[in-house]
């Protein structure tokens, strides 16, 4: 955690930090707003806010701690952003053009690497090396709302779906939520934020207590506990039944708010007729809908195994039998498929020089 930049503090926190330096609470809130409304960036005309705060707030907590590192720019509008911390270690972060020309959507980190060892991630290939504060995490947030602001467009809706697992870092995800979501700091809404698991069972229930009515997906990948189990690590603790089942009771605290799967498709390993029959039978009964993702290559993957994305047949087949069994399903579009768009690629591509690309 590093003080030197507003990011890291709570209204509170930052109401308590100028009344020991002598000033009142109360410049705490037009300070927070300015701060996230311009990506980072106080604007102090029109604050009212005394000279001597000023220049204490600038010697004491600038701008962003976090630096540019890396930028590419697919085709399509996706920019991923390779995040330089205080520390020196590196984070990614995307944003990707919604349906509407004057929105974009944020996909922010939550760890730097991960432990989880997901076999298709290259994520995983660099192991888990900390946790993100929340600072760190809103820093994320303020650099991508600084790229739609640039692209004239705004930030609508972020995805916790970056580098590592967030409700292993639960604690500081909420918090930075609460900065991004909350109308006194972020202001972006709290039905606008999405957290993914790949099925953390306590972290859900957790999650569910906080009552900060956000969204939930489950990357299951999966419908069977032997097949998830591979793919994912952490499958052989949480199995299939009970993921779904802590799945249902976030939904009920939430109002039946439908919660999403995610399930990257991968040839020949997850994307058979008889697996999508299986995920609906799993899915029967619940209000909850499928994104199918369209897998993007990240080479050897940590057992050795190169996967591919499935054949557009099989997996029109299979949102094909999804849909015959009433379940609503679709395909998330595609995105950055020239650039390293997948988790953790533009990392692994910056710490070895000899791949690296030219980046826009």
């Amino acid at each position: 955690m590093n003080m030197n930049s507003l990011s890291e503090y709570s209204l509170a926190g930052l109401q308590q930090r100028l009344e020991a330096w002598g000033f009142k609470a109360a410049h705490a809130k037009p300070l927070l707003r300015s701060f996230y409304a311009n990506a980072g960036a106080v604007e102090w005309p029109g604050l009212g806010a005394p000279c001597g705060l000023r220049a204490r707030l600038e010697t004491e907590c600038g701008g962003l701690v976090s630096a540019l590192a890396a930028r590419q720019v697919a085709a399509d509008g996706t920019i991923k952003l390779l995040l330089k911390l205080a520390d020196g270690k590196t984070v990614e972060s995307v944003v990707m053009p919604a349906y509407r020309e004057d929105r974009v959507a944020g996909c922010v980190s939550s760890q730097v690497g991960c432990a989880l060892a997901c076999d298709f991630c290259a994520t995983t290939q660099s192991g888990f090396e900390r946790n993100l504060s929340p600072g760190e995490m809103v820093e994320q947030f303020l650099h991508l709302r600084r790229e739609a602001k640039e692209a004239g467009r705004r930030l609508q809706t972020v995805v916790f779906m970056g580098m590592g697992e967030p409700l292993l870092n639960l604690e500081n995800v909420l918090e930075a939520v609460r900065r991004m979501a909350g109308g006194d700091l972020g202001a972006l809404g709290w039905r606008q934020i999405t957290v993914s698991t790949v099925g953390i069972v306590a972290g859900i229930d957790a999650m569910a207590a906080a009552d900060l009515n956000i969204n939930l997906a489950v990357s299951l990948h999966a419908p069977d506990d032997a097949t998830r189990a591979r793919l994912i690590p952490s499958g052989r603790r949480f199995g299939v039944e009970e993921i779904m089942a802590a799945a249902d009771r976030f939904q009920a605290k939430n109002k039946g708010r439908p919660v999403s799967i995610q399930y990257c498709l991968l040839a020949g390993v997850n994307d058979s007729r008889e697996q999508a029959r299986q995920l609906a039978a799993l899915l029967a009964g619940r209000r909850m809908h499928v994104n199918l993702l369209h897998y993007n290559a990240t080479g050897l993957s940590v057992t050795g195994r190169t996967y591919a994305p499935s054949p557009q047949s099989a997996a029109e087949a299979f949102i094909g039998e999804l849909r015959a069994r009433r379940v609503v399903a679709h395909f998330r579009r595609s995105r950055g498929q020239e650039i390293d768009a997948a988790c953790g690629q533009l990392r692994r591509r910056a710490a070895d020089p000899a791949r690296s690309r030219v980046m826009p």
